[in-house]
């Protein structure tokens, strides 16, 4: 009975820095974001987080219902699905009046891709449903902290990950094929971790970007928002992934 005890208040007290530390990132944000742009870009952001909020909560409706129904369990069709709202969104150029076409076409795409998440999310809540929650809010926390660096950085100085982020894709690409045909565990965990750094740097290089074609004349805040939706995605995956091993790991060691 003590040992629960002791337990239920560790636990509680995680959660409580973990929504402290979250907190403090958002507030210094907000601090930033509005003493430090622009007020044609801040205003271009607001309409960009807008939006990456929707598609959110359209992606949590979508891995909700994956979790509770049957709606097409098809791993491929939910893919294709997504896919396809994706490129009907980059496919219909902002002309200023169909705008809200083209919000359905971004929250489609949220949507599937959060049905697409479903069979990951099962899997994490068989071993501990509280990775999904503390998955969540860790990834919020590392949006926000490196989303903050890139508005605190000098403007355009991050932009020239570019070419670093396009070589790692590359090798990430070859840690794939290298892991269907090798399957070791050692080249899974560098794809892992590395994948999840290089989402880390892809949130300072899409937000500067995203800057930078506002000021550059480009108001596509609906298209701008589906950049930092797959970067805050990537991060979530792999932090379902690396808390789910821990966890694992951790009962492996109790046996």
């Amino acid at each position: 009975m003590l040992k629960h005890i002791v337990k239920f208040f560790r636990e509680k007290n995680k959660w409580s820095l973990r929504i402290v530390d979250m907190a403090s990132a958002v507030s210094s944000f907000f601090k930033v974001f509005n003493s430090k742009l622009e007020e044609p870009v801040r205003l271009h952001l607001k309409n960009v987080y807008a939006c990456l909020t929707l598609a959110s909560l359209a992606a949590s409706t979508g891995a909700y219902i994956d979790l509770y129904t049957n709606f097409l369990s098809n791993s491929f069709i939910t893919v294709l699905f997504a896919i396809g709202f994706l490129c009907a969104l980059h496919g219909t150029k902002d002309n200023g009046k169909n705008q809200l076409m083209r919000l359905s076409f971004l929250l489609g795409f949220s949507f599937f891709t959060g049905l697409g998440i479903g069979p990951l999310l099962e899997q994490v809540i068989l071993i501990d449903p509280s990775i999904v929650p503390t998955a969540f809010l860790s990834t919020s926390v590392i949006f926000v902290s490196f989303s903050l660096s890139a508005l605190l950085a000098q403007r355009g100085s991050w932009l020239f990950l570019g070419g670093t982020i396009t070589t790692i894709l590359s090798a990430l690409f070859i840690f794939s094929l290298a892991s269907i045909f090798l399957r070791s565990t050692l080249i899974f965990q560098a794809h892992l971790y590395i994948g999840l750094a290089l989402m880390c740097a892809f949130v300072l290089y899409d937000t500067q970007l995203i800057m930078e074609k506002r000021r550059n004349g480009d108001k596509d805040f609906i298209a701008h928002s589906v950049d930092l939706f797959i970067d805050f995605i990537g991060i979530f995956r792999r932090l379902l992934i690396i808390l789910a091993q821990k966890e694992n790991d951790k009962r492996d060691k109790r046996r």
